[in-house]
């Protein structure tokens, strides 16, 4: 079957990065469903992919997306039978950005009539959140807690799963302007660094306390920053590097990156019971997809039972893929970006 795709032609900048084609679908696989979308997320590593950044992204030309809201019309012989002609959410390995996609029936969960911009949140941004906070990290009632980039999607699901948990969280953020969406979602703590050195900010915050758990999708720069501020038992999360957006892959860059972060001798971990846990949801969705399923399902009865408020920071119309790009590398953006057929 063929449909409407927005494939990824180009590297580079937004408004010549993408072109619409008719694609041929294929059939699912015995454990597919196929899934007639109504809408799609964007997040920030799409816009690593379509700068040449991301290397878990397939060659040009691609099709990019991770998440779609939208209808199950086919089901594969070894999938559910009860999902067919369900409203879902669905992670995507790529190829959301797509009229009609195929994915695997664990990474689907039903949603029935819930709203479908903040279901597309709760896929990518609250899965991933909710793996760090319960599965890789044991995080403990008291605990100081450091999120980056707090006004963005994952930021506000970590603070949304953590913040009725009697844990000290401090947002760190870099636009004044996302001050009040961080106060309004129960934020005390809240750091601009671009006013000052986010070190000094955190230390004098806490005071003679260290950060128990840093939740970092930066990497670069910010690594030796944040190792200084974990205390014993402490965990540093690391689940993205958008400190190179806007550079491209080379052997000099990668190495500048690379020296930023610096060197962790692994026998101080054990002495001071330190720990650099690695996120990549991609691996997660490979090698434990019953994990991922889990998560996923957790995050959707959660929303559903009102216990999460998912934030859709702008919605646009799909032809608006390179406006959407555009935004959501601003640094601007806050919750999920969404873009509707």
């Amino acid at each position: 079957m063929t449909k409407l795709s927005i494939q990824l032609v180009k590297y580079g900048a937004s408004k010549d990065a993408f072109a619409f084609k008719e694609l041929s679908i294929s059939e699912p696989l015995e454990d597919e469903v196929q899934i007639e979308v109504e809408r799609f997320g964007v997040n920030y590593a799409d816009v690593m992919s379509r700068e040449g950044n991301y290397r878990e992204a397939p060659p040009l030309p691609c099709v990019l997306g991770y998440e779609v809201v939208g209808k199950v019309t086919k089901v594969g012989k070894n999938s559910p039978a009860n999902l067919m002609g369900k409203r879902v959410v669905a992670f995507t390995r790529f190829g959301g950005y797509s009229q009609l996609v195929n994915t695997k029936h664990f990474a689907v969960a039903i949603i029935g009539d819930y709203d479908g911009n903040k279901a597309l949140a709760l896929a990518t941004q609250y899965v991933t959140a909710y793996y760090m906070a319960f599965v890789a990290t044991t995080i403990q009632k008291g605990d100081n807690v450091l999120i980056h980039a707090a006004a963005g999607g994952v930021g506000t699901a970590l603070i949304q799963l953590l913040r009725n948990k009697g844990v000290n969280i401090i947002a760190k953020t870099r636009n004044t302007d996302k001050t009040k969406y961080l106060k309004d979602q129960g934020v005390s703590h809240i750091v601009n660094y671009t006013e000052s050195d986010y070190y000094r900010q955190v230390k004098a915050i806490l005071k003679d306390q260290r950060v128990d758990v840093s939740f970092n999708p930066v990497g670069g720069s910010t690594f030796k920053k944040d190792w200084q501020l974990l205390g014993c038992t402490g965990a540093l999360v690391l689940f993205g590097g958008s400190e190179r957006s806007g550079k491209k892959w080379g052997t000099l860059s990668t190495l500048n990156f690379v020296r930023k972060m610096g060197i962790i001798i692994p026998i101080t971990l054990m002495m001071r019971s330190k720990s650099i846990i690695g996120i990549n949801m991609l691996k997660v969705a490979d090698f434990k997809p019953l994990t991922l399923q889990f998560c996923l399902e957790e995050v959707v009865k959660l929303a559903i039972e009102g216990q999460l408020d998912p934030q859709v920071g702008a919605v646009y119309n799909a032809k608006e893929i390179s406006e959407a790009h555009e935004f959501i590398g601003s640094g601007k953006s806050t919750g999920k970006v969404v873009l509707e057929w």
